[in-house]
């Protein structure tokens, strides 16, 4: 378990060192067989033009990034909070994108993102949260342990690198 570390809520990714280890964390997650939206290997405009993507959501002000690093200062994981911005949506946020270093995985760091958010969703007045993961990748058990609720599954909703289509699995969570 790392009791040592500590998680920022990131408002800018104006700083060349964090993007660039933003993309190495991707690449790392993609690498190693997480659905989060590219197939591997993945190649090096993909990286950029995902953070990118997240840079402009970040400075719309609608989307959080947060962080979290080891002592050292290296950067461990991230996850991210979609807040919704319609009127009767003004309640609910959705979490995207939790990622976390292979070789710092089953250490506690996901568990301690998704705190995180969840807390920083509370104080941002979100009391309903929602996330997708891929029917059984590793995720799917994960949410369950922390108190996340099924709320169903949609058939073939993404096409893996194997070339398949893939059901993913809803999950909801009341703060």
């Amino acid at each position: 378990m790392t009791t040592h570390l500590a998680i920022t809520d990131v408002s800018a990714l104006d700083n060349h060192r964090l993007r660039v280890e933003l993309e190495t964390l991707l690449e790392d997650a993609v690498n190693s067989g997480a659905s989060v939206g590219y197939h591997a290997p993945l190649e090096p405009h993909w990286r950029r033009a995902f953070w990118d993507g997240v840079a402009a959501q970040l400075s719309g002000g609608a989307h959080r990034l947060l962080i979290a690093r080891g002592t050292e200062g290296e950067l461990l994981g991230s996850v991210q909070l979609a807040l919704c911005t319609k009127p009767n949506g003004a309640h609910r946020a959705e979490v995207q994108k939790l990622l976390v270093f292979t070789r710092h995985r089953r250490n506690g760091v996901a568990r301690r993102l998704m705190a995180a958010v969840e807390e920083t969703a509370r104080l941002l007045g979100r009391s309903l949260l929602v996330l997708d993961t891929l029917k059984g990748d590793r995720g799917e058990p994960f949410y369950e342990a922390t108190g996340w609720r099924r709320a169903g599954l949609i058939p073939g909703y993404t096409v893996e690198a194997d070339g398949a289509f893939h059901d993913t699995v809803l999950f909801y969570k009341t703060l």
